[in-house]
């Protein structure tokens, strides 16, 4: 394989699909994971064969459970001896009032947002040498979590601090957090918009971000070695 190859978890769609989509433009082949989007992502990986010349290879894995992680990274290395970038995209969020939530929910959330980033990079480390992890984490793992999303700004704040860590741990590897606030996505533009008004108001948010605007940020980090492995790096809908 003469082309670099990127893997993104959670791709079908937003900002993984946007990300999927720069890359390919500038001329990478595409691992693109989904769980229940199949049809957006045969659709993407049509596109972007079609318009860019490239191969994308879909694969299907739940992320909340080991064995699918592990058979997603045996894939990936199926593919290629060397993965030049590797974007943790992939995130859920149960929100509700913290009176309700169970830990059923709380766990779920933690799996699939902070443990299978962990497992995805410790057993892909091998073919990660001088390659770039980005970890999409969000301003919640900061300072703008409500009590309505704890378990998803845990989650967050623990990838950030993974992040940190494992960049002590893989020296050879640039790993970052990128971390946005609310992203115009289509979930997003499925809410209320009366809450969504009021939590743009609340955290002092002028704008969504756009998914391009944070797929521009990607690249821009994956070609940029000047920032120090392990950084938090915030986009706050203010200033792009």
């Amino acid at each position: 394989m003469d082309k670099k190859i990127i893997c993104i978890t959670g791709a079908a769609k937003g900002i993984g699909a946007k990300v999927a989509e720069i890359f390919a433009k500038n001329g990478y082949n595409i691992i693109l994971h989904y769980n229940s989007s199949s049809l957006l992502a045969e659709n993407l990986k049509r596109t972007l064969e079609q318009k860019y010349v490239i191969n994308v290879y879909l694969y299907q894995a739940d992320l909340s459970k080991e064995d699918e992680i592990n058979a997603l990274i045996n894939y990936i290395k199926s593919i290629t001896d060397h993965l030049d970038v590797l974007v943790n995209n992939a995130a859920i969020s149960l929100d509700c009032d913290i009176s309700l939530k169970s830990k059923k929910e709380f766990v779920n959330v933690l799996e699939v947002n902070l443990i299978a980033p962990f497992i995805l990079i410790r057993g892909l480390s091998s073919i990660l040498n001088s390659s770039v992890v980005i970890n999409i984490s969000s301003t919640d793992g900061i300072d703008t979590g409500s009590t309505y999303n704890i378990d998803y700004s845990v989650s967050k704040a623990g990838l950030n601090n993974l992040t940190q860590i494992l960049s002590i741990v893989y020296t050879n590897i640039r790993i970052y957090a990128l971390a946005p606030n609310w992203v115009k996505t289509e979930s997003i533009l499925e809410m209320d918009p009366e809450f969504l008004k009021s939590e743009l108001k609340r955290v002092g948010q002028k704008e969504l971000i756009s998914p391009n605007e944070i797929a521009k940020k990607i690249f821009d980090l994956v070609n940029n070695d000047n920032l120090p492995s392990g950084s938090v790096v915030r986009m706050d809908g203010n200033s792009g």
